[in-house]
């Protein structure tokens, strides 16, 4: 029998790591509402303020999602008119997308975000670097 001290929940790696996650989305929620975007297209238009003209795949490699789980935060995107998708004309089963004038321009708004969270985090930079560090390096591991 296996020992049931592994079960409990403070001794898992998955429940910190989650909780983290999820406090540390909330924080950023009154500063995406500002910019009318949720975490999770904060997150592609990020992808895409590092390059532009990516494909769907290529956006859900870097985030780590699906197309059915992207396709709908582009298409709320799309919307709000901060990017265009356009099938590619070699093979119209790929799909670019493109920032438009106002995807870029948001851009200028949201480089306040992230001193904002450093703000209200209220940890040693170092920290954080130490600690995204170690949280690759499992990653990493993880997708080998």
């Amino acid at each position: 029998m296996e020992n049931s001290e592994s079960l409990k929940l403070e001794n898992q790696i998955c429940f910190p790591l989650y909780a983290i996650a999820k406090e540390i989305t909330g924080l950023y929620r009154p500063f995406l509402d500002e910019l009318d975007i949720t975490y999770p297209q904060y997150l592609v238009m990020m992808v895409l303020w590092e390059n532009d003209a990516l494909t769907v795949t290529n956006i859900g490699d870097k985030l780590f999602l699906d197309s059915g789980t992207l396709t709908p935060l582009l298409k709320r995107l799309e919307a709000k008119g901060f990017i265009t998708r356009k099938r590619k004309k070699e093979d119209e089963r790929v799909v670019q997308v493109f920032l438009t004038e106002n995807g870029r321009n948001l851009k200028q708004t949201a480089c306040s975000v992230p001193g904002k969270i450093l703000e209200k985090i209220n940890v040693q930079i170092e920290d954080l670097l130490e600690l995204k560090e170690s949280i690759h390096k499992i990653l990493n591991k993880i997708q080998k």
